[in-house]
């Protein structure tokens, strides 16, 4: 079975059922937000990657997994922050990964 390519118009789909997300953009790229706040953003920078926000913890093991769908440039040390490869990430952690970032920027109103 060949994987599924997850895609920006995947992403949008995913968020949309998490409250008050709205599609903006972010440093001029496509971005998602809640209550003003960016929780994903897709990079134009040369190493492409969709930015999720996440704990310092979860991108150590997210980046220690080996998995190929997870990196990180310079830019993003000590910042809790993972890239994410669409065209290789697993939909079901894509999913989870994107949830998590949008807890971790909601007001707590929406997050309980």
């Amino acid at each position: 079975m060949v994987p599924m390519t997850m895609t920006w118009d995947d992403v949008i789909a995913l968020a949309e059922r998490l409250p008050e997300t709205e599609v903006s953009t972010s440093y001029r790229t496509p971005a998602l937000k809640v209550a003003g706040k960016s929780f994903a953003r897709l990079r134009t920078e040369a190493e492409g990657g969709l930015m999720l926000f996440c704990g310092l913890d979860e991108k150590a093991a997210l980046l220690a997994s080996g998995d190929p769908a997870y990196f990180t440039t310079p830019h993003y040390d000590g910042h809790g922050a993972i890239l994410v490869h669409l065209d290789l990430v697993d939909p079901q952690q894509l999913r989870e990964l994107l949830t998590d970032a949008w807890r971790s920027k909601a007001p707590a109103r929406l997050s309980t």
